[in-house]
């Protein structure tokens, strides 16, 4: 919502920089998100000048040497020459001047030169050279008024700012000029005219009447509009109100200089004067409206009804849109002639030819125009209005605006009375403020009186009731301010609580806070990937459609059957993510596409399982008693490398990050949390389909199967654009269920040496290392402290289909140096142990 700051201020001058208002109006809840201005940076050196002649330049047959009265200037010559070139510039004119020093809206700074031998002190500005709109061909000339030398600023937005507000929902109010004015009005305590539908101005010399609105648009004129127009609403649930008024001699033509100008600083287009009064009444209201002309719509009738499947209307953009039964439509006897409060059709469009006019102001279903909106793919300034709902009661303000202008303006003759089909309003029942309830909410006490004054100021109507205060909610604040907390926050954003707030300490018990134990050691296993050389990304919770696809994920995967979102943002985030390995592989794409010689990345976050969900989980595994969630969002942790994790140094280049490596980044991981971690071969066929089925396993953490760890299927790592990588995800739930850090018990440490020997033992190929050292650690006592695996062989002196494993054992007693005698039992049973599962030594 653009805010000429000029036109705000024919209502309320808040005496106060357009910066700082725009300050005092975020910190009071109304958002600007910048200030520009129209047009040249500053308004200095531009006045308004008189021609006195003009003639033929000597030497160009397309220019023309004006002597142009321009005001004495540091006590200068009142009158200057200045050469021009537009066509149209003719003695006895009104125009702007930019004087030597102005600087225009591009940068050119006007300087005195000759032209063709003849110098000139100025230019005779155009409407497009002052960015204040197309303007025809030649300078703009303005009515007679202005004395000369008066500076352009007093008569045109020169320079002027404008306020960009970002506005809430809630807040219609701030769609219209008047409201954010009455903002200004209640944050600054200047001065508000009165509203431009009860006796104040409208526009330039345009005054509204005083009195009962509908009374007033009840006037009798040549004809009534009840005689001409005939209003059918079929479904008064879609439209609230219809209201129309007739309009005969109507003159069409461009509107004048500040009206249009008025339209372009707001961001709008000026048309035409009958359609810039529709936007002008929007603009300063808050309500929009539609101009018909009345000649072109049949018998004068105009039915308000639920559109046909398929069926077609051509609108004021040039588009045609195909309509369903849940939209709404404004038809004539002919057929469709709009898209009810969204855009009207150019079957009645309103064209030089015009004579006779209908102005509707209607109120429509917020939602259902929200519906129409995202379906037809069509947004206009009204229907950004309508979708938030309009009060209806906004209508014959529209209506009370328009018919000023039209008659001053257009020349108009306004038919009496107006053409209102309408449903009863929606009930506005005073809401109770009761005493004390401010300073208990706001933890400030404010005077009653202020309190009063506040509401007041933000158009409420205050009525004591004891001690308790009886607040009437305006009509442009109706679907806002429903309840008395809605009250509270009203009087405290407008009492300074940045400044008067007093600083106190919140009441409690005195215990700080603090992160719970699943919180810290989430923490922790973040930072270990950070420690590790990882870079935290946070990504989308939805997602494309199509990624699973790209997962070659199937059907009856419960992954890929994500949850779809009733009002996506687009069709590639309609999906909440079931995985984040998506999320970190777009990542890892984005940052290698922009350079990037090596990536590695991993996100924490949650995904999103479809309802119903809790059989086989999302990692491949069941999830018995505690270890799956109650909700269907479960906390992952994901990371991707492509490259070597650690980055090249002088002592040479690291080499690339595989399955191993990735797997003792995890390991490192898992052993800050005190977590055991194994790695076991995925089933066949794999419940993982985008790893390689030979580089790839199960994680767990003790039984329980907690996620997946491997290199990218090639396919999957092609569709990417990735050359290789490897990743893994994990549930977080299953490293904190496994920890055992907060629950540690301390263990003295033993002064005597511990015993290492080294074990060579070969079995079969698909046996995993952790069935192995499974093997040995059930065999040993409790004097066996360690197993590592420190060597893996294949080949020469090993059977076809075995391998062998180098193991590492370490027995260590905590009272005693263990001797050989007290070992060997242990290691012959460990032996024995390992032909359990077909191991043998090696010979």
């Amino acid at each position: 919502m653009k805010v000429p700051y000029g036109w705000m201020a024919d209502y309320c001058d808040p005496g106060l920089a357009p910066g700082d208002l725009a300050e005092k109006m975020a910190m009071t809840g109304t958002e600007v998100e910048r200030v520009v201005l129209l047009g040249p940076p500053s308004a200095d050196n531009f006045v308004i000048g008189k021609v006195l002649s003009v003639e033929k330049h000597p030497d160009a047959d397309r220019l023309s040497v004006c002597r142009v009265e321009t005001g004495s200037q540091d006590g200068g010559e009142t009158e200057r020459t200045i050469v021009c070139g537009a066509p149209n510039v003719a003695a006895g004119q009104t125009v702007v001047v930019a004087l030597p020093g102005a600087v225009m809206p591009g940068g050119m700074k006007i300087k005195q030169a000759k032209l063709r031998g003849v110098e000139s002190n100025g230019m005779i500005c155009s409407e497009k050279e002052l960015e204040l709109g197309e303007g025809q061909d030649g300078i703009m000339v303005l009515e007679d008024g202005p004395a000369a030398g008066a500076p352009a600023s007093d008569f045109l937005p020169v320079a002027e700012p404008v306020l960009e507000l970002e506005v809430t929902p809630n807040r219609t109010d701030c769609f219209g000029i008047y409201g954010v004015a009455r903002e200004a009005h209640a944050i600054s305590g200047a001065p508000l005219a009165a509203a431009p539908w009860e006796g104040g101005p409208i526009g330039p010399g345009v005054i509204s009447e005083e009195g009962d609105i509908e009374a007033l648009l009840d006037q009798e004129g040549s004809e009534r509009t009840a005689d001409r127009v005939r209003i059918v609403v079929q479904d008064p649930e879609l439209c609230s109100r219809f209201t129309a008024r007739g309009y005969t001699d109507v003159k069409v033509g461009p509107s004048p200089l500040w009206l249009r100008t008025r339209l372009i600083a707001a961001g709008l287009r000026p048309i035409s004067n009958v359609v810039d009064i529709t936007n002008y009444v929007m603009w300063l209201t808050g309500q929009p409206m539609h101009a018909y002309d009345l000649d072109l719509v049949p018998k004068g009738e105009l039915i308000v009804r639920k559109a046909e499947n398929g069926e077609k209307v051509s609108a004021l953009d040039g588009s045609e849109y195909v309509l369903n039964e849940a939209m709404v439509a404004v038809a004539d006897r002919n057929g469709l002639a709009g898209i009810g409060g969204m855009m009207g059709g150019s079957v009645s469009e309103v064209s030089e030819s015009t004579t006779t006019v209908l102005m509707e102001a209607a109120n429509w279903n917020g939602p259902n125009i929200l519906r129409t909106s995202r379906d037809l793919g069509l947004r206009s300034e009204a229907s950004s209005r309508f979708e938030k709902q309009l009060h209806p009661d906004l209508t014959l303000r529209a209506q009370a605006v328009a018919d000023r202008l039209m008659v001053e303006i257009c020349g108009a003759v306004p038919m009496a009375g107006l053409v209102d089909v309408s449903v009863p309003a929606p009930d506005s029942v005073p809401i109770r403020l009761r005493a004390g309830r401010v300073e208990r909410v706001l933890g400030m006490a404010i005077d009653i009186e202020l309190q009063i004054e506040a509401l007041e100021t933000l158009g409420f109507g205050v009525e004591r009731e004891g001690d308790d205060l009886l607040v009437s909610v305006p009509p442009d604040r109706h679907f806002d301010v429903v309840r008395e907390i809605d009250l509270v926050e009203e009087v405290g954003r407008i009492s300074d609580l940045d400044r008067n707030l007093p600083a106190t300490l919140p009441a409690g018990p005195g215990r700080p806070g603090g992160l719970s134990r699943q919180q810290s050691l989430q923490r922790r296993a973040e930072d270990s990937l950070r420690e590790s050389g990882f870079d935290e990304i946070v990504g989308w919770s939805f997602t494309d459609p199509e990624e699973t696809g790209r997962l070659r994920l199937d059907e009856e995967d419960p992954r890929s059957r994500g949850v779809r979102l009733a009002n996506p943002l687009s069709e590639e985030q309609s999906v909440m993510r079931t995985m984040l390995l998506g999320s970190v592989l777009g990542a890892a794409r984005r940052n290698l596409s922009r350079g990037a010689d090596r990536v590695a990345l991993f996100e924490s976050g949650r995904v999103y399982l479809p309802a119903g969900e809790f059989g086989p989980g999302p990692l491949g595994g069941d999830f018995p008693g505690k270890t799956r969630p109650p909700s269907n969002e479960p906390q992952h942790l994901s990371a991707v490398v492509v490259g070597p994790v650690d980055p090249a140094t002088w002592r040479g280049g690291a080499g690339e990050s595989d399955f191993f490596a990735l797997k003792g980044v995890l390991e490192h991981l898992a052993s800050g949390l005190g977590v055991e971690l194994t790695v076991e071969p995925l089933a066949d066929p794999s419940p993982q389909p985008f790893l390689h089925p030979g580089k790839s396993g199960t994680v767990k953490a003790g039984d329980r199967q907690i996620g997946w760890i491997g290199e990218l299927h090639p396919l999957v790592a092609t569709s990417y654009d990735l050359d290789a990588a490897a990743a893994f995800e994990i549930e977080l739930a299953g490293l904190v269920d496994g920890s055992p850090v907060g629950e540690e018990s301390y263990v003295d440490f033993t002064p005597f040496p511990p015993v290492d020997r080294d074990l060579a033992v070969v079995v079969a190929a698909a046996v995993p290392a952790s069935g192995v050292i499974g093997a040995v650690e059930a065999a040993g006592s409790e004097l066996l402290t360690a197993v590592t695996v420190f060597d893996v062989y294949s080949g020469d002196g090993v059977g076809e289909g075995e391998k062998s494993l180098a193991l590492r054992l370490r027995f260590r007693a905590p009272d005693r140096t263990l001797s050989d005698e007290e070992i060997d039992p242990v290691w012959n049973g460990i032996i024995a142990g390992l032909s359990g599962i077909g191991g043998r030594l090696r010979g």
